[in-house]
């Protein structure tokens, strides 16, 4: 177990306190001091030494010495320990002073804020150094809980207490609960690897469900009943044999009423009518054929006259196009024929010229006379050849020429010929196209009408005599077809009546079986919530098993304190807490004496657990008559005694188990 004691505690200008030494050697001591007078103020410096906060836990508190209120200036706030960790002395000291500075173009120094100083073994430090240092003796939540009696019950919040004292005793599994109660036993295989938490809110969803089902279906039975239908005095039976009749009668009236309409008269009239109509179809096709021939003829005439014309017309305007276009090239060769004979006459007049050059171009000597002749002659039936060729080619291509336009003369002139030609087959084909369409116009004029036929006429005059007949029967039939439908409509409403006596039978009875379904639905419902509410016994007997299993098993742990951490509510369920009792006494209503002694037996189980002993500073001892709890750490009391008007230190005799 690591043991740390305080071996030396010296504060300045702290709270008040100008100067403070306490030689506690690492033995108990108890500081005596009338109130305000800093007794307090000790355990706050302690704390703030090590974590920056007072002994209440607060980090914002003052530190600094008030004169009438104001604060004094210019002081270091010093505090400084040292204590003895496992044979090993420690000294830390902490300095918090006022920063000043002279600003830029200001004469007197300003006051922008503090510094705080560290040093470990007289060594001045980092913060994080100092705070490592720390760190490496007692963490700090630990090192407040083994060295406040009130940390544990004032200042940690209740989950944080409940899960000190768990990690302490350790927590209690579900299959130990089960084992420890054998009304139990069933809940394992209930769980099936569930957590009975969730166990419980699974079976509050069910309970929940099937009671808002169970409140549902009397409502549901209530209005099926109020809309069943009043089938008193009905025979299904019987109405179903009154029915099978009255189908059978209607079937009959329905083969009345086609007896009626396929009367034989009025069929052999209607198969005359279909006769004349036929006769009529065909006068009407020889009328037209008798009047319509001449015009079709003469307008088949009309069409192959003008399909003929058009086909002159076409040959008439290609003979005209392609004079044009042998024009135009008779006019462009004779043009070229011109040009030709240009060329050929001033050609033909070119004579051979020579100029001699008697002088050698290299040496610059005169030739030899034979030499220069020889190059005369040469050069002079070189011309002649050039020149009867030339001659002889353009007189060629003027020849040609000539050919050309006399052959398009002669083309042209066979092409005016037919072109004149068709001009006189085409005046004769639209004078025997105008003659046809006057020959149309007349017989189209002299066309009887289809009415003005005799033997259409007495047709027409047949078939209305037949449908007349035909009107006189149909209209007796109608009136006997009317009786039969009469009547079946009374038998049709006598079947509507029945059929709805059998449906509202079919009702009451999809009713009933609804009803027993529902009823049946319920019972289920109920076995199922009893079941649940079963279930739900177990879990709240567990917890209840557990609740006393883990309280007994952590409040082993320590000689004076117990621990509820359980609490029933009005609704029977179990509320997770972390009270602290002591004889049966709530923490909040114990008095001071009580406070301090359970705190303190608190510290000497959780000094165990963590393996740590600490300096416990008692704030108020003067409020314990006798000291109950069997402490093996050092003891630091603060006792609040009239007399004292300066803090006071005396030795304390070792803490006895009382």
């Amino acid at each position: 177990m690591k043991q740390m004691k305080l071996m030396e505690l010296n504060l300045v200008n702290f709270k008040g306190i100008k100067a403070f030494e306490l030689n506690a050697e690492g033995e108990n001591k108890t500081v005596f001091g009338k109130n305000e007078v800093g007794k307090t103020s000790i355990f706050d410096a302690f704390i703030w030494l090590l974590f920056d906060k007072n002994s209440h836990n607060q980090k914002d508190f003052g530190i600094k010495t008030l004169v009438n209120g104001e604060v004094q200036h210019n002081l270091n706030h010093e505090v400084e320990a040292t204590f003895l960790i496992d044979g090993q002395d420690l000294s830390l000291k902490k300095v918090f002073a006022e920063k000043w500075t002279k600003k830029r173009g200001s004469v007197r120094k300003e006051f922008t804020g503090h510094t705080t100083d560290y040093y470990i073994d007289c060594v001045p430090s980092k913060k994080k150094e100092f705070t490592d240092k720390v760190a490496e003796i007692v963490d700090e939540e630990i090192f407040k809980l083994l060295t406040s009696p009130s940390y544990f019950n004032e200042q940690l919040h209740w989950k944080d207490r409940r899960k000190t004292l768990l990690d302490i005793a350790g927590d209690v599994s579900d299959e130990e609960v089960i084992r420890s109660n054998r009304s139990l036993s069933n809940l394992t295989d209930i769980l099936d690897g569930k957590d009975v938490e969730d166990l419980k809110k699974i079976i509050a969803a069910k309970r929940k469900e099937i009671n808002q089902e169970l409140e549902r279906i009397p409502v549901r039975i209530d209005e099926i009943n109020r809309n069943k239908p009043d089938t008193d005095g009905l025979d299904e039976s019987n109405i179903n044999t009154r029915l099978e009749d009255i189908n059978n009668e209607i079937e009959a009236k329905n083969n009345e009423i086609n007896d009626i309409k396929n009367g034989s008269e009025a069929n052999q009239l209607k198969a005359h009518i279909s006769d004349v109509d036929l006769k009529i179809s065909k006068v009407k096709n020889q009328h037209e054929q008798d009047n319509q021939q001449v015009i079709y003829r003469l307008q088949a005439k009309l069409q192959e006259e003008r399909s003929n014309a058009s086909i002159i017309e076409s040959k008439v305007k290609n003979n005209e196009q392609r004079k044009e276009m042998n024009d135009r090239n008779i006019e462009t060769f004779t043009k070229d024929m011109a040009i030709l004979r240009d060329k050929w006459t001033a050609k033909n007049k070119e004579e051979y010229t020579h100029e001699d050059n008697c002088v050698c171009p290299t040496c610059e000597q005169e030739l030899p006379e034979e030499q220069v002749q020889a190059t005369r002659e040469k050069a002079e039936k070189q011309f002649n050849t050039a020149k009867s060729n030339y001659l002889e080619a353009v007189k060629e291509d003027g020849l040609q020429a000539k050919q050309k336009v006399e052959s398009l003369k002669q083309e042209n002139e066979s092409l005016l010929n037919d072109i004149n030609k068709y001009n006189e087959q085409l005046e004769e084909k639209r004078k025997a196209c105008e003659k046809l369409q006057h020959e149309i116009e007349d017989a189209e004029s002299n066309v009887k009408p289809l009415s003005e036929n005799k033997d259409y006429q007495e047709l027409i005059a047949e078939k209305a005599r037949l449908n007349s007949e035909i009107n006189n029967i149909e209209s007796n039939v109608e009136d006997s077809i009317n009786k039969v439908r009469q009547a079946m409509s009374e038998l049709k409403e006598k079947q509507s009546a029945l059929q709805l006596d059998l449906s509202m039978i079919k009702q009451f009875e999809q009713s009933n079986n609804r009803i027993a379904e529902l009823e049946k639905q319920e019972e289920e419902l109920a076995a199922e919530f009893e079941k649940q509410e079963e279930q739900l016994h177990l879990t709240e007997e567990f917890i209840r098993t557990k609740v006393d299993l883990l309280e007994e098993k952590i409040n082993s742990k320590f000689k004076h304190a117990r621990f509820n951490l359980f609490k029933q509510n009005i609704n029977g369920g179990l509320e997770e807490i972390c009270d602290t009792t002591f004889k049966g006494v709530p923490y909040k209503d114990m008095n001071d004496g009580a406070i301090i002694n359970i705190g303190l037996d608190i510290i000497e189980t959780l000094s165990k657990h963590y393996e740590v002993q600490a300096p416990i500073f008692i704030d108020n001892a003067e409020q314990v008559t006798h000291f109950f709890a069997d402490i093996n750490a050092q003891v630091i009391k603060l006792f609040a005694s009239k007399n004292d008007a300066v803090l006071r230190i005396e030795n304390s005799e070792e803490m006895e188990l009382v």
